[in-house]
């Protein structure tokens, strides 16, 4: 607890209650380093209230902006020329652009017309696209930065080879050999003689003696230099997640498209080709029964069948000749099917007769169908003459789209298109909200699929009376299915190849609908591919923005049946009148194929002999822009005469009928059905409808409706919709004041025309949402006419601003309503965003315009910006400035779902006002009326209360509002007064804070808030916003301040700390007042990072995200590139040191150990006033000692003091969070002034300080750098995913998010589109946050990784040293230096032991040189810890690979023991430890190169015969002595080197390595603990807790001398119960140590503590390997220890420990759950072996090892270690023979062999374990004949017996142990005989009385005890040895007990025969009888074997005869 706060609090007392008295005491005393920020006094105003912020625009005026020197002049104001009004043109598509030209033109079409032509108008802040919502700080565009870093050298990439850093290569040529040119197993040290060697080279003036300020500038400078500019270029780039401030100009309005898809058709071919063929090609949905394109026309005829209609063809126009059609698809689905149509000129006969020979006659047989095809092709060639014009239908087939795609994107079909071109719709953006793939089954893509090219062969005669496309939908229907009635019939044959592919982006030579080129078209010659307009399935919502104005006609049926006459053959001609004389037939009707453009009239084609027929045929029609009353449709039905008769017309006309197009003024469309009238219709007919019946007319079947026809409009003049029409229709008459005006039947005059359009405004909410969206910009800008320049009438002014505007909130919500799915993250419609941004303009004049703009008007404010944000409440506001109608002022509406658009509108607006007005230049408090600013204030109040209100209703929407409120305010601070907008953004925080108290769920609030300031604070001139040139002003009263309260605590400086730079960096009023909103985001943060803050998790990461991508744009912003410049920035983020040095304890960890975060803190908290806090009560050295320094593994916690009390509660952030948090935290560091972080630095109070010092170390630790390999290993760290996922999870259980808005959150993460920009966020995010997918990275880009990384680390580790050296100089004066230089060197040593790369090492090291020559007491006078920390890290990299780490670290080496001699005159210190780290170096480093450390060896030799000042003293002699004692040390790990594959040896040359320091207990011990940690690594747990034994056995020899306490153990003894080995210990006699020699004993290690941590890890080992019973005994010689300290917390964990082991015994009893080990005896034989030669070893391997491994094993070692055919294993286990082996080879022999217990021992060793530790003993079997085999017949079989004891018992300190003794007992066969009986009866008995029984093993015995077959079975065995009685009298003890065992194995037969028969189920009975008959047998052949009786048993035998019956009980333990 700073005592700075607690002294403020006393000031304050006389003010405070009681109870808030107690509450404050509480929290002091609990030791937070929080003094909980919310209501610290020292900052004047509490935290959670904003403060009241300075008057922006006044204090500007203040300042003459040349105040400011050179580049920050730019700082102080926004520049001159921020706002621009642009015109840009809009893109059209085409060549030209399609409008009509030179037509009188009605109000409608010209002002759609003027629409689709007129510039977009352009509001643009020209430094906009520097803040980061226009160009955010992505993984793409950090990689563009991160080009050109300079490659980092690290020691761990370098070691991957053994010379690998570049420096070396050179190197190494000059010095000796590398160890591979040396023979390997030589005596290598004799080679590398240190004078021999070649030196690094030195650093030149390292010797001088310079003044300490000199070194520190020349190591600043160098430092300085090739610094990176930007730090977080090198971090991960912000979360994109978090950015809620992005936004992205609008895409300007385009047309929609669907998945577009190129169908190119390549050939058609026939087996007879006799006359021309046409193909129609169109898209049919089957689901929707809908067409879903128009019909495309394709002619593939070759030009002798083009010519057979010469006669008719005008010359093609070459639109006509496309054979390549684009498809758009907006719905796709898998229902779609491409329908292919034939048709050929109309002959006689029906369609069945014309297709016969197509079905009959085959191209194979042409020759002899000759005569046939000769006559039908003269029959063709007469009927194209005559009836050429005419068609008849053919064929049909269909292609079922979804298959083709689904599988070109697997099968390559025969694909000879273009081979695998790319799908090229990679770019989404040209489709738009239509997208969606619709959901389920219809998940269907035409994107991206693989060109197939298809050959249809099939194709299906049409039927005449099923053309219409309801049969064609049932065909398709039936087609889908797998037993399709089509397949039945008989198909025309034919070959039509088609290609389909995905369309490209922008193909070229290609034809809009309406046939216009579109761009690129390189030639108009070039063959065309047609653009098929769509008709999409469903609605397609999207605006119109060109001119279209097409109809299509579709003739359904006709029935004639009725009709009298010649009538059979009928075709329909449709003509486009504009009058009713022929002449007047317009060319708008497009041609087909091979044909004319356009025609003036059509023909369907025709059914022969048919009197109703059906039609399938579409007319497309170009509608002329200007329709009038009198155009109409004309049909004329002919009958046609297909055979020629004299006197009979080709045609004759047989009815009439027609369709007006205009009615009331709108065009007509839909279905009709028409009566037909048989004469011409009469003059005038036109206007009227043929349903009217006209006197004298006749009419077919008395004038009922006998055609059906359909017209379709696709058009962007004609809304279609009766709702738009009259709204359209009565603005333009409005307009034109065109009075009276008839409107249907009522007639308009000036007096009623308001009150219907008044009826009309409402009325649009009536219109259907399709027509409505298209045609919403036509709408928005009529209505925004009507309320800007409200309409005149009859003189007065019309007021229709309400109707108005609530029609347009209606329309901006339809539209917003329509297009949810295109929406972007934050619920944006891009549609309303690109209209506003692009389309949206005020009309009228203003008279002040510059020449050329275009004419508006203030009212700009309405529909601006574009990223469609709400809209509800903008227009009535803004026309109170302009309108020539102040006092008409409308409430604010409801506040809806479309504030955001009218916000947004209303800022663009404004701007338009502005930019028109010319008011740029005025000052912004002037530029808008008083009246228009309280109406804005009034506006924000509102909806910033609905945010507030509806945030726990319907949380989407408030933050949609809350969003479009932010963007709103900040793009007020482009326009008007900035303080005024501060000062509603206070009022919308007070608004927030009132709220909070009441909340039910804050968190959701706050995040909402913490979302607004960061949209707030990416206003691209956020750093001129926050006044950084102004310099703070104290605060007002001296008593709450700062100033005051600091003044006595103040630890480095004598005079009070300066007040002004203390409220820099804190969250101060002045501080919060002048940069105000930094001091808003810092206030969020530090709320956000508070111990008891709500919903933390997703705060902390959301704050400390906003704070992060700020600093990323300074990062990359031009504007702040100068040094100079990015200070004056970093001045804003300062308070975040100080809140980051707050939140330190629940910062993750990333240098683990427990209780490690306050590391330096808690050593430097010399605050003894804390009665309350332990730590407080220890000084601080001792804290220091307990403590265990950071980097002393394994000795952390303190064994008398709980947990440290500093670590308050309070939800820890995660590793992220506090990753990104330090980096900010670095950022600021590098970029502030140095001398004011000194000048804080010196008014810190030594807790603070610490924490400053923890803070750093915790950065080191954070952006260590991990290798290549890492990033090879896990492709970049996963866990980000998983603690995300936890965060989120959390919070969804704590409710602080809803799970809707989860819901939402997550499906709009999915969404498939929306804005495109948004769609390329979400693909990367961190490295942290990277798929996990191995295959996705590169190896570039893994490269790349490792080298941003390397970056990262070497600029972090940087910074934290200039920091250090500022803190250094800070502290050289005070009086409590020590401890603070005790905490940096702490962080310098850290640094220097993580991983580095060479350049940071160099200014480490030079720091560390510099740290130690001005403070060298800190090394030399105090605690050991450091020192030996200091010489292992610069061992470390005197053996680094890197030449130039290796010099500065021998430099560094040498002037420590230069310097420790310098103080003492001997430099034992440095000599005892550098020794030790030397050891432990080797001992764990895996890649340790001796060969470079010698090199440094031989470097500090160099410097100390080179070094004058020492010449006289014996330095020079120690040095070399401590040289080449350093030089055996690394000869014995050379050696070790060599065996590093052969774990025995390498562990026995370690072994031997300790016990040759058996003199020097550290190094002994450090020796003891490098072995065991080579044993864990090797997973042998025992042997490494056996190490750990004999390491604490060591220590407690050391302790038992210094004296005597009774809870210690006695030395060795002590642990003799663990292993008998423990006594080699206590060889530590007196004489060889007296514990006080200085450098003796000093490690941290032999210290009870030191004691504890060894057997601590000792039991650890025991329970990793299995063996819990000896956990026990460790825990015995511990738990006085921890009883004597009363260390409670560690007694409960032990016996926990204990119970544990304890269970783990029980549930393994029978032992077979953990097998301990196997041995192997393994001999070594041969010269080759070197000191193996002849050695015995018993080895133990894993368990359950087969001797076949082990063999294999050390076969293969050995022979990779001298070659092939050197190394045979010896198969047998009898005794070697040197004499017969070959010299040149190596022999290894390996027998198993079990562990061997004496009788005696058997009764001691009970349990399982017993019988598997301690093992000394072991034995193996050798059965062999007289003759030489192993094996023989029963009367010669021997058996050999050997005995093996071996130096230590098992388990040991290695895993392989000498033989010492061996003995041998041979068996003669009856032995043998008599051994083999017992086992079997011992086997039988096992198996009888298991429990519970086992039916199967007991058979098994059984058959093999009493079957008859086996050989040298029992009975074999009694007629060998029992037959005769023997000769010899010695045997016949054996041949009696032989008989007994026999009478035994017949008992225990009998007795198993028992349970078998108890155990069988009935099927076995048959079995078990066998058995008992076997025995039987068996029983009565032994029967006489067994009685007969010996003559006498003998007496004892003579004493010469070795009794072997002792042995015969060999192997007696019962199992």
């Amino acid at each position: 607890m700073a005592a700075s706060e607690r002294r403020a609090f006393a000031h304050k007392i006389n003010r405070t209650v009681a109870a808030e008295v107690r509450k404050q005491v509480s929290r002091e005393r609990s030791g937070s380093p929080h003094s909980s920020r919310r209501c610290s006094s020292s900052l004047g105003v509490p935290l959670t209230e904003v403060v009241e912020p300075l008057d922006f625009e006044d204090i500007l005026l203040s300042r003459p902006p040349d105040a400011e020197p050179g580049p920050l002049r730019d700082l102080v104001e926004f520049p001159a020329d921020d706002l621009e009004l642009l015109l840009q043109p809009r893109e059209c598509r085409t060549t030209e652009p399609g409008i009509p030209k030179d037509e009188k033109l009605d109000a409608q079409v010209r002002a759609a017309v003027e629409m689709y032509i007129e510039d977009w108008v352009i509001v643009h802040r020209r430094y906009q696209y520097l803040s980061a919502a226009y160009s955010p700080v992505t993984t793409e565009t950090q990689r563009e930065r991160q080009k050109g870093l300079p490659h980092q050298v690290f020691e761990q990439d370098a070691s991957g080879d053994e010379r690998s850093g570049p420096e070396d290569s050179n190197d190494s040529r000059r010095g000796s050999g590398s160890p591979e040119d040396t023979p390997r197993s030589s005596g290598a040290s004799s080679i590398f003689d240190l004078r021999n060697l070649a030196a690094d080279s030195l650093l030149p003036s390292l010797l001088e003696r310079v003044v300490p300020e000199d070194v520190d500038r020349r190591n600043e400078t160098l430092r300085r230099q090739h610094r990176p500019p930007a730090l977080l270029t090198l971090y991960p780039a912000p979360d994109e997640d978090e950015a809620v401030e992005r936004c992205s100009r609008p895409e300007p309005p385009r047309e929609h498209f669907g998945q577009r898809i190129l169908v190119k058709c390549l050939s058609l071919k026939f087996e007879i080709e006799i006359e021309p063929i046409f193909g129609i090609l169109a898209l049919y949905d089957v689901r929707e029964k809908k067409k879903i394109s128009e019909n495309f026309y394709f002619d593939l005829n070759s030009d002798s069948m083009k010519g057979l209609l010469r006669a008719h063809g005008t010359h093609p126009a070459i639109s006509t000749l496309a054979r390549s059609a684009i498809f758009s698809v907006t719905y796709p689905s898998p229902d779609i099917f491409l329908v292919i149509k034939l048709e050929k000129v109309l002959q006689q006969g029906d369609i069945s007769e014309c297709c016969e020979p197509y079905m009959v006659l085959k191209e194979v047989d042409t020759a002899k169908n000759k005569e046939k095809l000769e006559k039908l092709r003269l029959a063709a060639e007469q009927f194209c003459t005559r009836l050429g014009r005419y068609r008849m239908p053919f064929a049909w087939t269909a292609v079922h789209l979804a298959n083709i795609v689904s599988s070109a994107g697997q099968l390559d079909r025969d694909s000879d298109s273009e081979g695998e071109r790319r799908p090229a719709w990679t770019d989404r953006r040209r489709r738009g909200p239509q997208d969606r793939a619709s959901s389920g089954d219809d998940a269907c893509s035409f994107s991206g699929f693989r060109p197939a090219t298809l050959t249809v062969t099939n194709f299906f005669k049409q039927e005449a009376e099923r053309l219409s496309d309801e049969d064609l939908f049932k065909f398709l229907a039936d087609m889908r299915r797998p037993s399709s009635l089509l397949r039945r019939l008989r198909p025309v044959t034919a070959q039509l190849k088609i290609d389909i592919s995905p369309a490209p982006e922008n193909p070229h030579f290609c034809l809009s609908p309406e046939l216009l080129h579109i761009k690129p078209y390189p030639d108009p010659r070039g063959r065309p591919t047609k653009e098929i307009l769509e008709f999409p399935a469903r609605e397609v919502y999207a605006p119109h923005t060109s001119y279209r104005n097409l109809l299509y006609v579709y003739p359904h049926s006709l029935n004639f049946s009725s009709r009298q006459g010649s009538v059979r053959n009928l075709a329909v001609r449709v003509q486009y009148m504009t009058g009713e004389d022929p002449s007047q037939a317009l060319p708008v009707i497009f041609g087909k194929s091979s044909c004319s453009e356009f025609t003036r009239e059509a023909f369907t084609p025709v059914v022969y002999h048919n009197k109703s027929p059906e039609f399938y045929e579409e007319f497309k029609l170009h509608l002329p822009a200007c329709v009038t009353e009198n155009h109409h449709l004309l049909f004329t039905f002919y009958h046609v005469s297909c055979q020629p008769r004299p006197g009979t017309a080709l045609e004759t006309p047989v009815g009439f009928t027609w369709i007006p197009l205009l009615q009331h003024g709108r065009l007509r469309t839909g279905p009709f059905c028409l009566p037909v009238s048989v004469d011409q219709p009469p003059p005038s007919y036109s206007v009227l409808t043929p349903d009217v019946a006209l006197p004298g007319m006749r009419w077919v079947d008395g004038h009922k409706g006998v055609f059906s026809v359909e017209l379709t409009a696709v058009s962007s003049v004609h809304p279609q919709d009766p709702y738009l029409d009259k709204f359209f229709t009565l603005v333009h008459v409005l307009e034109e004041g065109a009075f009276p005006f008839r409107l249907k039947d009522t007639v308009l005059s000036e007096g009623n025309v308001e009150q219907e359009l008044r009826a009309s405004l409402a009325a649009l909410r009536l219109a259907s949402p399709e027509p409505l969206v298209a045609f919403s910009h036509h709408v928005l800008d009529k209505l925004v006419r009507l309320v800007i320049r409200p309409p005149i009438i009859s003189g007065q002014i019309v007021n229709l601003g309400r109707g108005a505007f609530e029609a347009m909130a209606h329309v901006v919500s339809l539209v917003h309503r329509s297009l949810e799915a295109a929406q972007d993250a934050r619920g944006h419609c891009p549609q309303l965003a690109a209209y506003v941004h692009y389309a949206f303009r005020l009309p009228g004049t203003e008279p002040s315009l510059p020449d050329g703009a275009p004419p508006v008007t203030v009212q700009a404010a309405t529909l601006a910006r574009g990223s469609g944000r709400p809209a509800s409440l903008y227009l009535a506001r803004s026309k109170s400035i302009s309108s020539s109608n102040p006092d008409l002022a409308v409430a604010p509406g409801s506040v809806d779902d479309e504030v955001s658009r009218i916000l947004a509108s209303k800022v663009k607006s404004m701007a338009l006002h502005l930019l028109l007005g010319q008011r740029l230049d005025t000052p912004r408090k002037l530029r808008f009326p008083g009246r228009f600013l309280d109406d804005i204030t009034a506006l924000v109040g509102s909806v910033g209360l609905e945010v507030i209100t509806r945030v726990h209703k319907d949380v989407e929407l408030a933050e949609h509002l809350n969003a479009s409120l932010a963007f709103f305010l900040s793009d007020l601070l482009s326009l008007v007064d900035r303080g005024f907008v501060f000062s509603l953004v206070r009022a919308h925080y007070k608004q927030v804070a009132t709220r909070l108290q009441s909340s039910p769920n804050p968190a959701a609030l706050l995040t909402l808030r913490m979302e607004f300031t960061r949209i707030l604070c990416s206003h691209e001139h956020y750093v001129t916003l926050n006044l950084p040139c102004c310099p703070l002003s104290p605060p007002a009263s001296p008593s709450p301040s700062v100033s005051s309260t600091t003044s006595q605590s103040s630890t480095f400086s004598s005079q009070a700390p300066d007040p002004k730079v203390t409220s820099m960096f804190e969250l101060s009023g002045p501080f919060r007042q002048q940069h105000f909103l930094a001091g808003l985001l810092l206030t969020e943060l530090a709320l956000a990072l508070e111990p008891e803050a709500e919903g933390a998790f997703l705060l902390h990461k959301k704050a400390i995200s906003a704070v992060h991508s700020l600093l990323c744009g300074h990062d990359t912003d031009p504007r702040y590139a100068e040094a100079t410049v990015k200070a004056r920035v970093a001045e804003l983020y300062l308070p975040l040191l100080s809140i980051a040095r707050d939140t330190l304890p629940r910062l993750h960890d990333f240098a683990e150990g427990p209780g490690q975060r306050s590391r330096l803190a808690s050593m430097l908290d010399s605050d003894t006033e804390g009665e309350g806090d332990i730590a407080g009560t220890i000084n601080p050295s001792v804290a220091m000692a307990i403590a265990g320094g950071p980097l002393a593994p394994g000795s952390r916690a303190s064994i008398s003091q709980g947990p440290p009390t500093a670590s308050r509660a309070g939800c820890a952030l995660s590793a992220e969070s506090s990753r990104t948090l330090l980096a900010c935290v670095l950022w600021v560091l590098k970029n502030a002034e140095p001398a004011l972080l000194q000048r804080w630095a010196t008014d810190l109070t030594l807790p603070q300080l610490g924490r400053l010092l923890d803070l750093l170390y915790l950065c080191l630790a954070a952006f260590e750098y991990k290798g290549k390999k890492a990033f090879e290993r896990i492709n970049s760290l996963t866990f980000k995913k998983s603690l995300d996922m936890k965060a989120r999870l959390e919070e969804a259980i704590l409710g602080t998010i809803g799970a809707r808005q989860e819901m939402v959150r997550r499906s709009r993460e999915r969404s498939p589109f929306g804005n495109p920009e948004n769609v390329r966020w979400r693909k990367s995010v961190t490295h942290w946050k990277q798929t996990s997918d191995r295959v996705d990275k590169t190896k570039d880009e893994m490269e790349h990784e490792a080298l941003v990384e390397g970056n990262l680390a070497t600029e972090a580790s940087l910074v934290v040293l200039d920091t250090l050296e500022i803190i250094v100089q800070t502290v050289m004066l005070s009086e409590a230096r020590e401890s603070v230089l005790g905490a940096v060197l702490k962080v310098v040593l850290y640094s220097l032991g993580s991983a580095q790369s060479a350049l940071f090492l160099q200014h480490g090291l030079a720091t560390q040189r510099a740290l130690v020559s001005k403070f060298p007491e800190l090394l030399f006078e105090e605690d050991t810890e450091l020192c030996a920390d200091l010489c292992l890290r610069l061992l470390r990299h005197c053996g680094s690979r890197i030449s130039t780490i290796r010099t500065h670290a021998s430099a560094s080496l040498y002037l420590l023991m230069r310097q420790n001699f310098e103080i003492g005159h001997n430099f034992a210190r440095v000599k005892m430890q550098v020794t030790m780290s030397l050891s432990s170096l080797v001992g764990t480093t895996q890649n340790f190169s001796e060969e470079h450390l010698r090199r440094s060896l031989k470097t500090i030799l160099t410097y100390a015969e080179e070094d004058m000042g020492l010449r006289d003293s014996t330095f020079a002699e120690q040095v070399q002595d401590l040289m080449f004692n350093l030089h055996m040390i690394l000869t014995d790990t050379v050696k070790m080197k060599e065996h590093q594959e052969d774990p025995e040896m390498l562990i026995d040359l370690m072994y031997r390595i300790a016990r040759g320091y058996q003199g020097s207990p550290d190094l002994r011990l450090t020796w003891l603990q490098n072995m065991a940690g080579k044993h864990a690594e090797l997973g042998n747990h025992a042997e490494a807790a056996q190490c750990m034994v004999h390491a604490a056995a060591l220590v407690a020899e050391y302790l038992a001398l210094l004296e005597d306490h009774r809870h210690l153990p006695v030395g060795c003894v002590s642990f003799q119960n663990i292993s008998s080995n423990v006594l080699e210990e206590s060889a530590i006699s007196d004489d060889i140590l007296s514990p006080d020699e200085e450098g003796f004993c000093s490690g941290k290690h032999f210290t009870e503590l030191g004691l504890v941590g060894l057997l601590e890890q000792a039991a650890g080992y025991f329970t990793m390997g299995g063996l819990y019973e000896a956990v026990n005994e460790v825990y015995k010689n511990l738990i006085p220890i921890l009883e004597a300290h009363r260390d409670y917390k560690k007694l409960a964990a032990v016996h926990g420990k204990l119970q544990e082991a304890f269970t783990k015994i029980m549930h393994q009893s029978s032992g077979w759950e953990r097998v301990f080990g196997t041995y192997f005896r393994v001999g070594f034989y041969g010269a080759r072996f070197g000191d193996l030669d002849e050695q015995e070893f018993v080895y133990k391997e894993p368990s359950i090892t087969k001797l076949a491994e082990i063999s294999h094993r050390l076969e293969e070692f050995y022979t990779e270690r001298f070659g092939d055919d050197v190394v045979e294993i010896i198969k047998d286990s009898n005794p070697v023979d040197k004499s017969k082996l070959d010299s040149q080879k190596a022999y290894i022999q390996i027998t198993y062999v079990e562990p061997y217990f004496d009788t005696y021992e058997l009764k001691d060793r009970v349990t399982y374990f017993d019988r598997n530790y301690g093992l000394r003993t072991f034995l193996f079997c050798t059965p062999f004949t007289p003759d030489g085999r192993a094996h023989g017949e029963l009367p010669e079989q021997h058996k050999r017996k050997t005995l093996l004891s071996t130096d230590h018992a098992f388990p040991y300190i290695k895993t392989r142990i000498r033989v010492c003794h061996r003995e041998e007992t041979v068996l003669t066969p009856v032995e043998v005989a008599i051994e083999d009986m017992q086992k079997k009866t011992r086997e039988l008995a096992f198996a009888t009385e298991q429990d519970p029984p086992d039916a199967k093993m007991l058979q098994m015995v059984l058959q093999g005890s009493v079957g008859p077959t086996v050989n040298q079975g029992p009975l074999e065995v009694a007629q060998v040895f029992l037959a005769e009685i023997p000769e010899d009298p010695k045997l016949f003890r054996h041949h009696n007990k032989l008989r007994l065992c026999f009478k035994d194995f017949c008992k225990k037969c009998e007795d198993a025969l028992r349970k078998n028969k108890a155990l069988i189920g009935p099927d076995q009975k048959e079995y078990h009888r066998e058995l008992e008959r076997n025995y039987c047998r068996l029983r009565e052949a032994l029967q006489p074997l067994l009685t007969q009786r010996l003559p006498q048993l003998m007496a004892p035998t003579p004493p010469g005869l070795r009794n072997s019956l002792n042995r015969a009980s060999f192997r007696k333990a019962d199992l």
